[in-house]
């Protein structure tokens, strides 16, 4: 059974930096589509970035130029590197595996615990 382990979340001032990381036992992330989602209260879950094995990224509107999503396959983990952070960016942060690059919200594992960001000055 693959547990996700999100890390990396805090309080932060509007304009700050955070870097998010993900890991994993049991699987290489390296051969599958990883996706970085986030989820406010009332909401549903939503995908801000992918990344391919291929090397691809994708990103939603909203964090393009701010949000950069990465690997290191040597750690199996992912990362998520937030500059210029806003107060719209507050969110319990998530990853999972994708299984199409098509499908947001058909995912390989269970979701693991998250990760709190705030933005809040």
């Amino acid at each position: 059974q693959v547990q996700l382990v999100e890390s990396g979340g805090g309080l932060v001032q509007p304009g700050g930096s955070l870097r998010l990381s993900c890991a994993a036992s049991g699987y290489i992330f390296s051969i599958v589509i990883m996706g970085w989602y986030r989820q406010t209260p009332g909401k549903q879950r939503e995908l801000v970035a992918t990344l391919t094995p291929g090397g691809h990224t994708n990103y939603t509107d909203s964090v393009k130029g701010r949000f950069t999503i990465s690997r290191d396959n040597a750690k199996n983990t992912v990362y998520l590197q937030m500059n210029s952070l806003k107060p719209e960016d507050t969110a319990v942060y998530y990853c999972n595996g994708k299984r199409s690059y098509y499908n947001d919200y058909n995912v390989w594992w269970s979701w693991g615990q998250g990760t709190q960001v705030t933005v809040s000055s």
